[in-house]
């Protein structure tokens, strides 16, 4: 759209980086469960407050990742033209594949961020850190 066919060319190259993203979210999501049971196994025994954060930061890292792979996996779904046509995507969204891509999506947004909010134990600063 008034880029003189470089923005078909880029909306390609983001296409062809959300189609790989997003075919890795069912091991992504593998890693999450993997990264939330490591975490609670480590709570249930009563692990030291470094392991914890240790554990909770690669949970982080873990639902990072899979909502970046599910958002991808929403934007392979609406298509090329929805990374150049807003109304394209308007129209896309609404489908009930797409839907259930973003919501899947929001989920781990929403997971990703209760866990920043309360899943991430302090580690407590040592004296000579100072």
């Amino acid at each position: 759209m008034g880029l003189g066919g470089r923005g078909t060319a880029q909306a390609r190259e983001s296409l062809v980086a959300d189609r790989e993203r997003a075919g890795r979210l069912d091991d992504l999501l593998r890693e999450v469960a993997a990264a939330q049971a490591a975490l609670e196994e480590a709570r249930e025994s009563g692990a030291a407050v470094e392991e914890l954060h240790e554990r909770a930061l690669a949970l982080d890292t873990a639902l990072t990742e899979a909502m970046r792979a599910a958002y991808a996996r929403e934007r392979v779904l609406v298509g090329e033209k929805g990374y150049r046509d807003r109304i394209h995507r308007r129209k896309r969204l609404a489908r009930p594949a797409v839907r259930e891509a973003t919501e899947v999506a929001e989920q781990l947004l929403t997971a990703r961020e209760a866990h920043r909010l309360h899943g991430v134990p302090r580690v407590p600063r040592t004296v000579g850190a100072l």
